[in-house]
């Protein structure tokens, strides 16, 4: 399984709770061992210089946990409104924004703690296990404020598209097979089946995140029956709407059983989503061409992350809803976009809302004809659709002559290199 970009907010906050909760143990405990079992360790620093050292770094790092994050969320905030919501909130749940509060807070407490050792009992010692911990916590803290402005950078919109182009990558490798493996279809065997249970969802509104399709499929054998999931992966289901149906001759599954196989989140995820890269390009892109924003480019600098992602699924076998068990009888099915679905998705918004912009559509032409050209031809009938309707388009949205024939042109960059069709391979 992929690995996991779900951060939940009880992490978001018990991860600097621990760092505290750490500093302050250390703090109390490690100066008092070394008093005791290591009466020599002391340090060649005054301590008058110690208490300034120790209140600067305190003083320092409290001010600068404040302005740091302030100037995170503020960034946070406007690439929200400028981008996708959906996509900065991964962004924002990154763990480093939760180690980075937890370094400095405990750099804060740690030299806070430190100062009820120096001098202790009118001694004149400074401890130097202090001086040694209180500079390491400022090392760390140096390290994660790099990583800190690195995640930030992020944020920029060349890198959002390429981050949420990785993942759909990711997922689309793991996820479907080469195309030259048989399609995975099997609902005609279970249809003849009885249906012995309807699992309904109970409690407020929830996405179905993910599906642990081994579980399934070994309950369902077990039981000598057959699920199917009724609510695709990234549905939104309410009270009382069905999550899936089990068919067989024995008797209804535990629910229990059922529901925990189903992962149901606040949100939809990456995971065993292929749709949702493309949604989030799909938001930029129509975010960029509305009146507010008016960047055509950005939208163009979308399609390419679309255009990678729709020719890596057109070289992918896309049906593969049905899942066996080891003697070869379907278990579980599970409904997954087919090649028109995912066209659908990527296209149908960015041409509607990009009609009036000669950019959009000769980048969109170049999209569709350079799939046609390489994709192999069981793809083509639908890409040949969308081809016809982006003429289409450019036909109703441009009165002006030549500037139907500047929109009808292929243009990979927008307005880069013109190739013509007698140019084409």
């Amino acid at each position: 399984m992929r690995r996991n970009f779900r951060y939940t907010q009880v992490s978001a906050w018990l991860t600097p709770l621990l760092y505290a909760a750490s500093a302050l143990l250390f703090g109390f405990t490690v100066p008092r061992l070394a008093y005791d079992f290591l009466p020599g360790l002391v340090s060649t620093i005054s301590v008058n210089a110690a208490i300034g050292i120790y209140s600067a770094v305190a003083t320092g790092m409290i001010a600068l946990t404040g302005i740091v994050f302030s100037l995170v969320f503020v960034t946070v905030q406007f690439s929200a409104t400028a981008y996708s919501p959906r996509l900065v909130l991964w962004i924002a749940r990154d763990p480093v924004m939760s180690h980075a509060v937890g370094v400095f807070t405990a750099t804060f407490l740690y030299a806070l703690t430190a100062l009820a050792w120096v001098d202790r009992g009118g001694s004149g010692r400074v401890p130097l296990t202090g001086i040694v911990l209180v500079a390491a916590l400022l090392v760390a803290s140096i390290m994660m404020f790099i990583s800190l402005i690195h995640r930030v950078g992020m944020l920029r919109v060349t890198r959002m598209l390429i981050f949420t182009g990785n993942q759909g990558r990711e997922i689309i490798e793991e996820l479907y097979p080469p195309l030259d493996t048989s399609p995975s279809i099997g609902a005609a065997e279970i249809s003849q089946w009885p249906s012995l249970q309807i699992l309904l969802h109970h409690g407020e509104p929830r996405i179905v995140q993910a599906v642990n399709i081994p579980a399934l499929v070994e309950l369902a054998t077990r039981n000598a029956c057959a699920i199917e999931l009724i609510a695709s992966i990234g549905d939104a289901i309410i009270d009382a709407t069905p999550i899936l149906q089990v068919f067989g001759v024995r008797g209804p599954l535990p629910e229990e059983s059922l529901r925990s196989a189903i992962e149901l989140g606040s949100e939809r995820t990456f995971e065993q989503d292929p749709k949702y890269a493309i949604r989030l390009l799909v938001d930029i892109a129509i975010k960029a061409l509305s009146p507010a924003v008016n960047d055509p480019t950005t939208a163009v600098q979308a399609l390419d992350q679309i255009e990678d992602l729709l020719m890596r699924l057109g070289r992918r076998r896309l049906e593969i809803g049905a899942f066996r068990d080891g003697r070869g009888k379907v278990r579980l099915l599970i409904t997954f976009p087919a090649w028109e679905d995912f066209l659908r998705l990527a296209f149908d918004e960015i041409r509607f809302y990009g009609a009036a912009s000669v950019q959009v559509m000769r980048r969109m032409k170049a999209l569709v004809n350079e799939l046609i050209s390489i994709l192999p031809e069981e793809r083509r009938p639908a890409l040949r659709l969308w081809q016809d309707r982006l003429q289409c388009t450019v036909e109703r949205s441009f009165s002006d002559h030549q500037d139907k024939m500047a929109a009808s042109t292929e243009d990979r960059q927008g307005f880069g290199s013109t190739r013509r069709k007698t140019e084409s391979r």
